[in-house]
C-alpha cells in the first residue's frame, strides 16, 4: 500500500513509468497498476506441487473416510495420522504441520469437521440458572482429598454459589440447591442440567426426560422447572462450565487447606461473596449489584425445607454400643438392645432415641467401617478402665489428631500415682472436663500442668477453669463498676463526740 502511494505521488510529479519502475525496482506492469488504482490487486493463489504430501494423500483420505463410522471419541486426530504415517510409510518422511494443515482442510471439505458456531444468548433477571458438578482436590487436616463441588450460576448476573461434598449423592445434590437458593435469596424459574443419573432415570426423545420421583417432588416443593441438555452437549450450559473454570483458577489454586469440610465450605462461601465485586466484561455494574437487582425477580423461598434427610428405623444398638446405618457402624452412648432411629444426611448421621439426638457423626461412604466416638464409651470405661488403653475409639481419636502426646504423658503420671485403674478413671474425669469446658482448653491446661510438674487431676481441672490474666482483668474492671454504686461518703462523728463529752445529769463526764 505504501509502495503504490509513492508510485502515484511520483507519477503525479511528472516521473515516467520506466523511471518509476527503475527507481522502485518493480516491473512496469506494477507501476501501471498503481497508477490505475490506489489499492493493490489481490494476489492469485498458486497451487504449488506437494512432492512430499502427494503420495500420502490417498492414505490420509482413506483414514478420514473410515472415521465416518468410528465412535465419536475414537476418531483419528491429525497427530495420530502423522504417527501412523511414520510407522507405515517411513519411505515418505513428512512434517507434522504439513499433515495437520491437510487434515484440517480435508475435514472441512468432507463436512464433518470445523469449529462449531454458537449463538450468544441473553437472559432476563431470575429467568435461568445452570447447575453442574466438578471435581477438585483440597487438603483436609493435612491430607489430600478429592472432593465433589456443586455449582449453581445465575445466567443473568454471573453470580455463582459453590459447595464441596465428599460424594456427589442425590442428597448432596438437593442440599446444594437449597443452600444455593438461600445464597441468592430466591428461586430461579428454570434450572438447566446435564443428564445426571441422580436426577434422570431415562433419556427420552428430544429434550424429554424421565426424572426420579424424589427430584420431581423437590422441584414441585420449590416451584421451578428443569431443563436438560442434549447428551454430550456441554455448550448448552456454557455459563456454568465457564464459571467452574474461573472459580477453580481463582479460589482453588493453590490447593485450599482446612481442618475439615465445614471450614472448607466457609472458605468457598467467602470466595463466592468476594467474587461479587468483579465486573464482567461488557457490563456496567458489578456482579453483586446485578445480583441485588435480580432478587426482586426471583421466586420466593419455600416456608419449609424439603425433607432431604433419609430416616432409617427401627435400628438396634448392638453389644459394642454401635448402630449399623446403611453399610457402616456408628457409636452411641446407649445400652445394647435399645431401638433407635437414624437420620442420614449428605454429610452427617444422627442417631435419635425417644425423639432426642444422642449421637452425631460425619457420614462415611465406605463399607464396613466403624465410626466411633470415645465420648460415648466413658461410662463403660469407668467400670472397665483396663479396656481404655487399647480401645478402638481412642485409636481413632489419635489418628484424627484429637489425642495429642501430652494427654498420654499426664495419663502415665496419673497411673503412677493412683495405680492403673485409678489413674485411668482420673484420666476419664479429665476427658469429661474437656468435653464440657472445651477440648482445646483441656490440652492447654494439661500442657501447663506438665510444665509445673503437677500430676493430680483436680489440679489440672483447676488450671482448666481458672480464668486467664486478661479475663481476670476484665472481671476486676466489671466488679469495680458494679461496686461503684455502693460508694458512700465516710460518716462525720463530730456531733457524736460532743455527746460523749457532755456530762449526764447527776453523773460526771464519760471517760
Amino acid at each position: 500500500m505504501e509502495l503504490f502511494e509513492e508510485i502515484r505521488r511520483g507519477y503525479a510529479a511528472g516521473e515516467t513509468i520506466q523511471g518509476l519502475a527503475t527507481k522502485h525496482r518493480v516491473h512496469r506492469r506494477m507501476v501501471r497498476q498503481a497508477i490505475a488504482n490506489a489499492i493493490p490487486p489481490e494476489r492469485k493463489k498458486v497451487d504449488r506441487e506437494q512432492p512430499r504430501l502427494g503420495p500420502l494423500k490417498e492414505f490420509i483420505d482413506r483414514i478420514l473416510e473410515e472415521d465416518r463410522d468410528a465412535p465419536r471419541k475414537q476418531k483419528h486426530t491429525a497427530h495420530r495420522i502423522f504417527t501412523r504415517l511414520r510407522q507405515e510409510h517411513p519411505e515418505h518422511p513428512i512434517g507434522e504441520p504439513t499433515v495437520r494443515r491437510y487434515v484440517a482442510a480435508r475435514k472441512r471439505e468432507l463436512g464433518f469437521s470445523g469449529r462449531e458456531v454458537f449463538v450468544p444468548q441473553s437472559y432476563q433477571f431470575g429467568q435461568e440458572a445452570q447447575v453442574d458438578w466438578f471435581e477438585a482436590t483440597a487438603k483436609l487436616s493435612g491430607e489430600r482429598c478429592v472432593l465433589q463441588f456443586f455449582a449453581m450460576r445465575s445466567m443473568a448476573t454471573g453470580d455463582a454459589f459453590h459447595r464441596a461434598y465428599t460424594n456427589a449423592t442425590q442428597q448432596a445434590f438437593l442440599e446444594g440447591h437449597e443452600l444455593g437458593f438461600a445464597y441468592f435469596d430466591g428461586v430461579f424459574r428454570t434450572l438447566r442440567y446435564d443428564n445426571l443419573t441422580i436426577a434422570v432415570k431415562k433419556i427420552l426423545r428430544g429434550y424429554r426426560r424421565e426424572e426420579t420421583s424424589r427430584v420431581i417432588a423437590f422441584r414441585s416443593h420449590w416451584g421451578f422447572t428443569s431443563e436438560y441438555c442434549n447428551p454430550a452437549s456441554g455448550n448448552e450450559k456454557g455459563g456454568v462450565e465457564g464459571e467452574v473454570g474461573r472459580y477453580r483458577r481463582n479460589w482453588l489454586v493453590p490447593v485450599p487447606e482446612a481442618n475439615d469440610l465445614i471450614s472448607l465450605n466457609e472458605q468457598l462461601l467467602a470466595g463466592c461473596i468476594a467474587s461479587r465485586d468483579r465486573t464482567i466484561s461488557g457490563r456496567n455494574m458489578t456482579v453483586g449489584q446485578a445480583s441485588q437487582m435480580e432478587r426482586s425477580h426471583l421466586l420466593p423461598l419455600a416456608e419449609e425445607r424439603f425433607p432431604i434427610d433419609e430416616i432409617l428405623f427401627p435400628l438396634v444398638v448392638d453389644g459394642h454400643g454401635r448402630v449399623k446405618v446403611k453399610t457402616n457402624w456408628y457409636s452411641t452412648p446407649l445400652w445394647p438392645g435399645l431401638r433407635v432411629t437414624a437420620r442420614v444426611g449428605p454429610a452427617r448421621v444422627e442417631i435419635e432415641h425417644d425423639g432426642e439426638c444422642v449421637a452425631r457423626h460425619q457420614r462415611c461412604y465406605g463399607r464396613g467401617h466403624q465410626i466411633l466416638n470415645l465420648e460415648h464409651y466413658l461410662d463403660v470405661l469407668e467400670k472397665k478402665p483396663g479396656a481404655m488403653a487399647g480401645s478402638t475409639p481412642l485409636e481413632q481419636w489419635r489418628l484424627a489428631g484429637r489425642w495429642p502426646e501430652c494427654l498420654d504423658q499426664i495419663w502415665k503420671k496419673l497411673e503412677q500415682r493412683h495405680g492403673r485403674g485409678g489413674g485411668t478413671r482420673e484420666m476419664i474425669s479429665l476427658v469429661r472436663a474437656g468435653l464440657n469446658d472445651g477440648w482445646d482448653r483441656l490440652i492447654a491446661a494439661v500442657q501447663e500442668a506438665l510444665r509445673l510438674g503437677v500430676t493430680d487431676a483436680a489440679a489440672v481441672v483447676h488450671i482448666l477453669r481458672m480464668p486467664d490474666a486478661e479475663e481476670r482483668r476484665r472481671y476486676q474492671i466489671s466488679l469495680s463498676e458494679e461496686l461503684a454504686e455502693f460508694e458512700r461518703p465516710q460518716p462525720v462523728m463530730d456531733e457524736y463526740d460532743l455527746l460523749l463529752a457532755a456530762p449526764l445529769p447527776g453523773k460526771g463526764v464519760i471517760q
